[in-house]
């Protein structure tokens, strides 16, 4: 770690000004992020409000005396020499500030021994960063930092704060934030002496999240990281970037706020609503209505790409070639969500499974012996071998066995087929509608429909989308289409209508051929209402619900 050294002007005229310390989360944000630039794996945290004292402690690099003595004057710094160096941040603080304003605000003692030192420093400040008590003590390498009497010389901010529980959510948001862009660091919290809740280190992210959403399972998540190239616009030194992304799968998680819908960038958690939606963009279709994914998107790209000098607190950025990660992490969340061998190794409780089949059991229609003309194995991982109830498709997979509706799967192959390609073709015999309201003409005609007054009171289509053209219930359809909402409402609509319906008998072939096109849609695991389509029971699974495991001599108790 290079040595703490104070701005040169130019460049602290260079850095955005403003308050930085205006909360207890403020502080353990400014003080967690100084430790992990240390290299902590290891934070502890203490809290006790009611006395505005806060304490941190880390296993980092630490400092020496030297820098202890310079750390809390006015734009002191290690991580930055000059004004260049704002387009090579690769740190999380930079701008030397926030012990400073703690001086300022509060009573700051540090003790720190850097990791080569023999000794550790307890050192004390006064007005200005001004080291007033310095003295020798045992301590292990790393740095304690307390800051006591929080804002006692500005008791109009204590009164202007929020009450304590909700302090302490804003605290506990933080350091959730902060853990999730670095998984591999164990956190302890305390409050007023008793521990408020810890977070294990993780190897990855995907792993850590069960921790602070308990009620999401890791099976419940698809995590994937790739390599994107920087944009072409972007300097010769720009480095290789990473995309790590953790997608609450569609059939299994989602909230009814969009509070998971996270991105990070370079180990900071940032706020970018153009990335957001990007993020909700990819999730269009593949939930219910009114739920939100659960997302979190770690970029870690050039340096050059970002300007951090956009806020005091770090959590606004600029990013240049906005459209082109927009289009990158679209891509990635596609491919999370696609169906893969890979990925179909998934747990179900196995209760569920057994009452469906139990249920269907009387009226089942187990065809388990095909006839010579079963279909060619198909390329993918899927092979249907039954069908229940004229509903569900029995496929079976290395792993183990899916049910799959067979209504909303290929309702899910013909919406994404009308988003790609969304024609109206003529008709020979219009279409006749009776008694439409002008609102209803408008809505027909936005979507792409040809239509005209044929008389009183009715109306006369002439072009239909193919799906729709030899159906019965043409008419029908058209009306419900007429009745308002986008394009892709009305997608949905007819994908929904042409599906093949429960209760619809499927020889083999056919339903060979339907798993076929549902496992390349890019969003196969809910239809485009944010139901589930397929129910996984994987061989593990099977294996406990038979007692496979017991050796066979126990079981029958010799």
């Amino acid at each position: 770690m290079t040595s703490i050294q104070t701005l040169p002007k130019e460049v602290v005229h260079l850095i955005t000004a403003g308050e930085v310390i205006d909360s207890f989360a403020s502080v353990v944000r400014e003080l967690v992020e100084n430790a992990l630039d240390a290299g902590a794996t290891r934070i502890v945290i203490a809290l006790w409000p009611q006395q505005w004292r806060i304490r941190v402690t880390d296993n980092g690099c630490g400092m020496d005396l030297d820098d202890l003595q310079q750390a809390a004057t006015s734009h002191s710094t290690s991580k930055i020499y000059s004004s260049d160096d704002l387009w090579k941040i690769n740190s999380l603080g930079f701008r030397g500030e926030a012990l400073h304003s703690l001086t300022t605000l509060a009573d700051l003692e540090i003790f720190s021994r850097s990791s080569n030192g023999n000794v550790g420093w307890r050192v004390v400040y006064g007005e200005g960063g001004k080291a007033i008590q310095v003295e020798a003590t045992a301590i292990a390498p790393g740095t304690v930092v307390t800051v006591s009497n929080l804002f006692a010389n500005c008791v109009a901010r204590r009164h202007g704060l929020p009450s304590t529980t909700q302090q302490m959510k804003a605290v506990q948001a933080t350091i959730y934030n902060i853990a999730l862009c670095h998984p591999q660091v164990t956190w302890q919290v305390w409050q007023d002496d008793r521990q408020w809740f810890t977070i294990s280190p993780a190897a990855t992210v995907g792993q850590l999240i069960p921790q602070l959403l308990p009620q999401v399972r890791q099976g419940d998540l698809q995590e994937l990281t790739l390599e994107i190239p920087s944009p072409e616009q972007s300097t010769v030194n720009s480095q290789q970037s990473t995309v790590t992304l953790v997608v609450g799968l569609p059939d299994r998680c989602h909230r009814h706020r969009p509070d998971w819908v996270r991105v990070a960038m370079n180990g900071r958690m940032v706020k970018s609503p153009e990335l957001e939606q990007a993020i909700l963009g990819a999730f269009h279709r593949t939930l219910p209505r009114d739920r939100y994914p659960i997302c979190f998107l770690h970029l870690v790209i050039s340096p050059d790409q970002i300007n951090w000098n956009r806020n005091p607190a770090k959590t606004e950025i600029y990013l240049n070639e906005l459209t082109y990660w927009q289009e990158q992490i679209t891509q990635a969340i596609n491919q999370a969500l696609r169906l893969s061998s890979a990925n179909i190794k998934e747990s179900v409780h196995t209760t569920r499974v057994s009452q469906l089949i139990k249920a269907a059991e009387e009226k089942g229609n187990y065809n388990l012996n095909p006839s010579p003309q079963h279909p060619v194995p198909s390329p993918h991982f899927l092979k249907a071998i039954a069908q229940v109830s004229n509903t569900y498709i029995v496929a079976e997979h290395p792993g183990g066995m899916w049910l799959v509706e067979q209504h909303i799967a290929h309702e899910r192959v013909l919406y994404e087929q009308l988003c790609d390609s969304w024609q109206l073709t003529p008709v020979e015999t219009p279409i006749i509608l009776y008694q439409l309201s002008p609102a209803q003409v408008s809505q027909l005609q936005r979507i792409g429909f040809d239509i005209e007054p044929f008389g009183e009171q009715l109306w006369a289509v002439r072009n239909l989308p193919a799906m729709l053209q030899n159906r019965e219930d043409c008419a029908d359809a058209i009306l419900e289409l007429s009745w308002g909402g986008d394009l892709q409402t009305a997608q949905v609509a007819v994908a929904c209508r042409s599906a093949i319906r429960n209760g619809t008998p499927m020889s083999l072939p056919e339903m060979q051929q339907l798993l076929n096109n549902w496992q390349r849609t890019r969003n196969p695991r809910t239809c485009p209402h944010g139901r589930p389509i397929y129910l996984s029971l994987d061989e593990s699974a099977l294996s406990r619900f038979f007692r496979r495991h017991w050796v066979i001599g126990k079981s029958h108790g010799i």
